[in-house]
């Protein structure tokens, strides 16, 4: 557990540890082997699955980055490598669903893609996950919503609770939902793990159910191991209550 972790979940109200089997799917991870900043070996992959499993999850949608400047990754790259993964889970019969979308980030690019109609990645019922620079807005984010929408894409802005620019505030969550986009919240935000502006952010989004999928967000086995350290925590609990959507992926 990060020093974060450990000094906020004890400001919680304990409970038993939350069953994390209710919401069925994890719709965000980076777990093909050695194309972007997750898992680095089929090894890493397959210890992290079966951590997955163990924790109740039935279904894996894994979600690699594809960044024009970092992580170059095309949809080829990305089947081709969640087909090796299928055929390795199916060799040691381990029970889990294991599927790929990918995880936009917002440049020229992804506006690019869309303007020239190049068929997305996606998850379920077309929902296309994407994310921001951390640290800067970015602009025209209205004409990407648009441009999403108008080709029948379901966008899912990734860890709204992790963009610095909007700390302090969640009225743009309720506002972007309005104009169609599903707010994901990471479960890390919630243990600390991204420090404590992030944490507050978290909170919020879950007090006031701006939130429509929660996701592990999983690079490496570390992160699973936080979670599960910190399930009895009361956010934890809070997250069951709200109507989320990942079990119907």
């Amino acid at each position: 557990m990060g020093i974060f972790g450990s000094i906020f979940s004890r400001r919680e109200t304990k409970r038993d540890p939350f069953d994390l089997s209710v919401f069925k799917v994890d719709m965000h991870s980076h777990l093909i082997p050695g194309i972007d900043d997750g898992s680095k070996s089929m090894d890493e992959t397959i210890g992290m699955l079966t951590k997955f499993e163990a924790l109740g999850f039935k279904k894996v949608i894994t979600t690699p980055h594809i960044m024009s400047d970092y992580f170059r990754n095309t949809p080829e790259i990305i089947l081709g490598g969640l087909a090796k993964v299928q055929a390795e889970l199916k060799r040691i019969n381990l029970n889990i669903e294991f599927e790929a979308a990918a995880e936009y980030y917002y440049d020229e690019t992804l506006m690019e893609k869309l303007k020239n109609k190049e068929k997305l990645l996606t998850f379920g019922d077309n929902y296309l996950l994407f994310e921001f620079s951390f640290h800067s807005e970015p602009s025209q984010i209205d004409a990407l919503i648009f441009e999403m929408i108008t080709q029948n894409y379901k966008p899912v802005l990734a860890h709204f609770e992790r963009y610095t620019f909007l700390h302090g505030s969640i009225d743009k969550a309720t506002e972007w939902r309005s104009k169609g986009v599903n707010i994901q919240l990471n479960y890390n935000s919630l243990t600390g793990h991204y420090g404590p502006e992030v944490l507050k952010q978290a909170r919020k989004l879950v007090d006031s159910g701006q939130i429509d999928f929660v996701a592990t967000d999983c690079h490496r086995i570390e992160h699973l191991i936080t979670i599960e350290d910190n399930l009895s925590g009361e956010y934890f609990h809070k997250l069951g209550e709200l109507n989320l959507k990942n079990s119907i992926l």
